[in-house]
């Protein structure tokens, strides 16, 4: 068995000898070193000693202080240990208890030689892998690229890219899917320019009506409208020598794209109410989950303001394109989202179920499938019955329901996206049949005079 136990120490803490020496055989034949207590006072005593233990072993019912009270200690103290709990086979409710506490995981009784060697060895490899973490930390800055996570060739070109405009003055307009991961490229631009100590302001335009959203940007005077008691500055001058990223520029009423060109043409705007120009020093981030360029051919969004966005575009690449970066990815989460210092791994059944979805919801569906996982699992290990996540997502499906979303994100309900869809659906056909009406109406099952409106 290809274990490095070798050099380690283990504490063995179970009031009942049989089990703390069969314990301390396993171990031992493998090349560990073990300290052996009989009560919770004589395993806190040990981590008090000169020899500090790199794994705890402690069984949950012992005299005074009981190994759930221990682990209670050893967390309450910030001790960097690992610790495996001793529990019944039915004991669940102990076990969960225990893990909430923040053991590393559980040994249930009657033990298994194998599971025992395998769970102190991983118990070790993460001792081993926190310290060089810590070392590492402090021995290196942190650097605002970090909060990007994966390395495939789509991630590579949008550091490059981030890079090369980060310093500049330039306005970035950052396209993809929902999920993505947009304000953080955002966030890691601001980081990286010479405006990161400046304020980083976010304004989800889509979030807000109109009236409320030009308040929200501009500010108002005192009276501008009912309610407005005093004068309230708005985003921009918030964002005064910093920067101002707008999620969802393309949800922006036409009124008040016009205001936000003057802002991005001359720096100065009025507020609401008022008529004094209020100059201010920023930088604008602007994000879309839309193609802004079909929407200006449409008519919904102004020419003028999507090549005042425009001058630097960063695609964020969907998940599915990158599905080099999910190890990366899922680790992070796993340990970003762990419950009571348990670290959760996934099973390789749920690796198969995650590299075989499509993720229509990106990076962030991804999150939220591995925060609900970890809470759901209880246990160490998550798998696929954890995921709840839809079988092999398909592309198609994805195309699917970003058309119907697209329609949607037109607005005026479901008549207008039926009415939509079905234009579209006569264009393309007769985009098909080469411009003949009658072949048209035919692929469509539908009498040519019903395509007289296209």
């Amino acid at each position: 068995m290809a274990l490095e136990l070798e050099g380690s120490t283990i504490l063995i803490a179970d009031d009942e000898a049989p089990i703390r020496e069969m314990l301390q055989d396993i171990l031992e034949q493998e090349g560990a070193r073990t300290i052996l207590a009989g009560t919770g006072s004589e395993a806190l005593a040990a981590l008090s000693a000169e020899i500090q233990p790199d794994v705890a072993i402690l069984d949950v019912r012992m005299p005074p202080p009981d190994g759930l009270a221990v682990l209670q200690q050893i967390r309450s103290k910030g001790i960097d240990l690992p610790v495996l709990i001793i529990t019944a086979q039915d004991s669940s409710t102990m076990t969960i208890e225990a893990m909430q506490r923040g053991a590393y995981d559980y040994l249930a009784k009657p033990f298994d030689t194998d599971e025992i060697l395998h769970t102190v060895q991983r118990a070790l490899e993460h001792r081993r892998l926190t310290r060089r973490l810590i070392a590492l930390e402090k021995r290196i800055p942190a650097d605002p690229r970090d909060i990007l996570i994966g390395h495939s060739a789509p991630m590579q070109q949008v550091y490059k890219l981030i890079g090369r405009v980060a310093a500049s003055e330039a306005t970035v307009l950052i396209t993809g899917e929902s999920g993505t991961g947009k304000e953080l490229v955002a966030q890691v631009l601001h980081r990286s320019s010479m405006r990161h100590e400046g304020p980083f302001v976010v304004v989800n335009c889509a979030a807000l009506p109109e009236t409320l959203l030009e308040s929200e940007l501009f500010g108002h005077e005192k009276g501008a409208f009912t309610g407005a008691m005093a004068q309230r500055k708005g985003r921009f001058e918030q964002a005064n020598k910093g920067t101002i990223f707008l999620d969802e520029i393309g949800e922006m009423s036409p009124n008040t794209q016009k205001k936000l060109l003057r802002v991005l043409q001359e720096r100065t705007f009025e507020r609401v109410g008022g008529n004094i120009a209020v100059r201010v020093d920023i930088r604008v981030i602007a994000a879309t989950n839309r193609d802004l360029h079909q929407d200006v051919g449409a008519g919904g969004f102004r020419e003028d303001l999507y090549y005042r966005l425009n001058v630097v575009n960063i695609h964020v690449p969907p998940l599915r394109d990158r599905s080099d970066d999910l190890p990366l990815l899922i680790d992070h989460f796993l340990r970003k989202h762990r419950v009571g210092g348990r670290n959760a791994r996934l099973s390789e059944a749920a690796m198969a179920q995650i590299a075989s979805y499509d993720w229509p919801g990106n990076v962030r569906q991804l999150e939220n499938a591995i925060e609900r996982a970890v809470i759901l699992a209880q246990g160490s290990l998550i798998g696929p019955e954890h995921m709840l996540i839809a079988e092999g997502g398909s592309a198609h499906d994805r195309s699917l329901a970003d058309a119907l979303g697209r329609l949607l994100d037109m607005g005026g309900g479901l008549d207008a996206a039926l009415q939509a869809a079905r234009q579209r659906l006569i264009d393309l056909a007769i985009e098909r049949s080469g411009g003949d009406r009658a072949a048209a109406a035919q692929l469509l099952g539908v009498p040519e005079d019903e395509l007289s409106s296209a």
